[in-house]
């Protein structure tokens, strides 16, 4: 596993940072999760390496989080208020720290220790939140119990992320009247067949990293087909199209009878 010192990080590729040893960091009911499968081998599953990711070097995802502001209007669409609001797979804080003001309970749910951890610190001050242990399939959260309902980046098709079942659980939760948003979507068409309405809003997006060596540090781990773009650009701010991959500038949203 690479080692982080500060803000030096190895450039080893996010697919070849993890070996099978590192799976003894999953937890019983993570490894049911993520281990049921033909092949577990971070090295070729690119979504053990994700997890691995945010159990082992939470600051290094917590660097590339913060390049990554969330386009304005998604953040002008959502209700300014309501009651309660329900934020699952919430990270370190992306989104919370901007749903702590449109309620007046908040619920994160986040299934990685480590994450959990650094929100807590991140939302100490705060008086209104509760962090706790959950994964989508299997929320530990009475039926009804949110006005909005909402997750960002962290919902896929896929079981071990939600799947089917994880987007029911969250209906589940979801108060009569009230609005279950998925934030960045990974596979908007799934969404879609399940009911949800699709939203995109304009404009050029930039991932704005710390600064242009950042921005080739962190393109080297996460994005090496673009390193050499990046490095030639010398900025730290990149767009999108260069990392070749959709904006956070999307959502979609169902409002539950």
């Amino acid at each position: 596993m690479a080692e982080v010192v500060g803000q030096a990080v190895s450039a080893v590729p996010l697919v070849e940072r993890y070996s099978t040893a590192d799976l003894r960091v999953f937890s019983t009911e993570e490894s049911a999760r993520f281990l049921d499968r033909t092949i577990a081998d971070p090295q070729r599953d690119a979504t053990l390496a994700w997890e691995l990711l945010y159990r082992l070097e939470p600051e290094l995802y917590e660097r590339l989080v913060a390049a990554e502001p969330l386009h304005p209007g998604i953040l002008e669409w959502l209700p300014p208020h309501v009651t309660r609001i329900i934020e699952v797979g919430a990270g370190t804080g992306r989104l919370t720290v901007e749903l702590v003001a449109r309620c007046d309970q908040l619920t994160a749910v986040e299934p990685a220790a480590t994450l959990r951890e650094r929100l807590r610190a991140r939302l100490a001050p705060v008086t209104n939140t509760r962090i706790i242990s959950g994964f989508f399939d299997a929320l530990p959260l009475p039926d009804r119990s949110a006005e909005l309902v909402i997750a960002c980046s962290a919902l896929t098709p896929e079981p071990a992320h939600g799947g089917d079942r994880g987007l029911a659980e969250m209906e589940r939760v979801c108060a009569a009247g009230g609005m279950v948003v998925i934030v960045w979507p990974n596979h908007p068409e799934w969404l879609a067949a399940h009911g949800y309405r699709y939203l995109a809003f304009p404009g050029p997006m930039t991932m704005d990293f710390a600064s242009p060596t950042e921005a080739v540090q962190l393109a080297a781990i996460f994005y090496p087909p673009a390193v050499a773009e990046i490095r030639a650009r010398d900025q730290r701010q990149v767009p999108y199209d260069v990392l070749g991959i959709n904006p956070p500038c999307d959502l979609a949203y169902r409002t539950i009878p």
